[in-house]
C-alpha cells in the first residue's frame, strides 16, 4: 500500500501533462481589417551609380494578390542645401536615377509625391563608403555547399554590413534536339538556336547583415552567406554567385535586424515576438501615417565566383536536374492507319505541344525516314525554365 501511495503524485503529474498536451485547439486570430494601405519604400541612395527605388502599397493579410505598385509618382534625391536629382519610372512603381557620383561629405534624402498628392521625405543621411569584398569562399558540408564572404575596413569606420547576392547557374533539359517544326514540316534547327543548355538567375530575398561593433578590428571573416543543398540543380553543371556589399549606418542596421527577426524567426513559441519597424521615412502631408522602409546612402562593392561540378566531392553522387518526371522518348512513325506518309507524321508536331527529337529510320532495308522520336516541349526546351542567352560574365 505504501508503495502505491508513494508513486501516486508522480502518476498524477504525468496524467496532468497528458491532459495539457491534448487540450490544444486551433486558434484563428481575428485580423482587423484596415481600410487604408500604407506606402512601402524599398531601395537605397547609391552614391556611386544608379539609384533604384521601388514604391508599393501594403495589402491585407487575407489578400491573394501582389502588392500594388505606386506608379506615376514624382521622385527625386535631394542634397542637403543643394542639388536635386530626378528619378524616372522605369517599370510600374520602380524609379531609377542617372548614373550619379555623390559627394561623400554631404547628406542626402529621398523625396517623392504620389499621384494622389501626398508628399513623403526620408531623413537626411550621410554617405557611407563601402569597403571592397576581400574574398568569397566555399566549403562542402554534409548537407550542402556553404558559401562565405569576408571583408574588412582598415579605417575601422564601417562596422555595419549588409549583403545581397545574385545566383546564376547553367543547366540542360532532358533531351537535346537539332530539329524543329516550322513551315508545315520538320526542319533542321538553326545551330545558333540552342534550347538544350540554358541559364537561370535568382536574386536573394534573405536579409544578410553582420556587425563588428563589439570587435577590436573591423573585420568580417567567413560570414555564412548561403547554403546550397547537396544535389541541388544549381550545382549540376556550373554555378556562379555575385555578392553585393553595403556599408550601413547603425540606424539602418537596426532596421534590417528588426525586419530580419520579423520575417525569418517567427513560427514557434520560443521565437521572438514581432517588433514594430521604425524607419526614417515620413509623410509630410499626414505625419501620423505609418511608412515602411529605410533609406540609407552608400556605395556598392561586388565580387563574383564560379563553382564547377567537377570541383565538388565525388561522393555527392547525382544532382537534381528538375527533369526527373520526364518520361522516355515516344516514337511517332508511319503506321498506315493514321499516318500514311512522313508528311502526315510531321503534322503531329504542329500544335507545338511535342517536339521532334531524332529521326527514325528502319533497322534494315532502304534507309528512308519513317518517323521521329518525340518528347513534351517541357522536357526539351530549356527556355521554359531560363534563358538560352549566355550571360556576358559567363566564362
Amino acid at each position: 500500500m505504501s508503495l502505491s501511495i508513494r508513486y501516486r503524485p508522480t502518476l498524477l503529474f504525468f496524467a496532468l501533462l497528458l491532459s495539457l498536451s491534448s487540450c490544444v485547439d486551433p486558434f484563428d486570430p481575428k485580423v482587423k481589417d484596415i481600410p487604408e494601405s500604407f506606402v512601402v519604400v524599398d531601395g537605397y541612395i547609391n552614391s556611386q551609380g544608379i539609384t533604384s527605388i521601388k514604391l508599393s502599397r501594403t495589402i491585407n493579410l487575407t489578400a491573394d494578390t501582389v502588392p500594388p505598385a505606386e506608379s506615376r509618382a514624382s521622385v527625386y534625391l535631394e542634397e542637403e542645401n543643394g542639388m536635386q536629382y530626378a528619378l524616372r519610372e522605369q517599370d510600374a512603381g520602380t524609379y531609377i536615377s542617372d548614373n550619379l557620383t555623390l559627394d561623400p561629405l554631404k547628406k542626402y534624402r529621398l523625396h517623392f509625391t504620389t499621384v494622389a498628392g501626398k508628399e513623403y521625405t526620408s531623413d537626411y543621411v550621410p554617405v557611407k563608403v563601402t569597403p571592397a569584398i576581400d574574398n568569397i569562399t566555399w566549403q562542402p558540408k554534409n548537407n550542402g555547399l556553404q558559401i562565405y564572404v569576408s571583408s574588412q575596413d582598415a579605417a575601422n569606420e564601417t562596422k555595419f554590413y549588409r549583403w545581397k547576392y545574385e545566383e546564376t547557374w547553367e543547366f540542360n533539359s532532358a533531351y537535346s534536339t537539332s530539329l524543329e517544326y516550322r513551315d508545315n514540316g520538320v526542319k533542321s534547327r538553326n545551330s545558333n538556336d540552342n534550347i538544350y543548355v540554358c541559364w537561370k538567375t535568382e536574386n536573394s530575398s534573405a536579409i544578410r547583415i553582420g556587425t563588428t561593433a563589439r570587435l577590436n578590428q573591423d573585420v568580417i571573416s567567413n560570414y555564412p552567406l548561403v547554403l546550397i543543398p547537396q544535389g541541388s540543380v544549381k550545382l549540376g553543371r556550373r554555378y556562379s554567385i555575385l555578392v553585393k556589399q553595403y556599408a550601413l549606418s547603425q540606424e539602418e542596421y537596426a532596421y534590417y535586424e528588426a525586419l530580419r527577426k520579423n520575417t525569418e524567426n517567427i513560427g514557434s513559441l520560443f521565437d521572438p515576438l514581432p517588433t514594430q519597424l521604425t524607419g526614417n521615412i515620413h509623410c509630410v502631408t499626414n505625419p501620423t501615417e505609418p511608412i515602411i522602409g529605410f533609406i540609407g546612402a552608400h556605395s556598392e562593392t561586388q565580387k563574383r565566383i564560379f563553382v564547377d561540378r567537377e570541383e565538388l566531392p565525388k561522393t555527392w553522387g547525382r544532382f537534381s536536374t528538375g527533369y526527373e518526371d520526364c518520361p522516355p522518348l515516344d516514337s511517332i512513325v508511319i503506321d498506315y492507319i493514321r499516318y500514311f506518309t512522313i508528311e502526315d507524321v510531321e503534322t503531329y508536331f504542329a500544335p507545338g505541344i511535342y517536339l521532334p527529337v531524332t529521326p527514325i529510320y528502319p533497322p534494315v532495308g532502304i534507309p528512308r525516314l519513317i518517323g521521329y522520336t518525340a518528347a513534351s516541349i517541357s522536357c526539351v526546351d530549356c527556355r521554359l525554365r531560363g534563358t538560352n542567352i549566355k550571360p556576358d560574365f559567363w566564362k
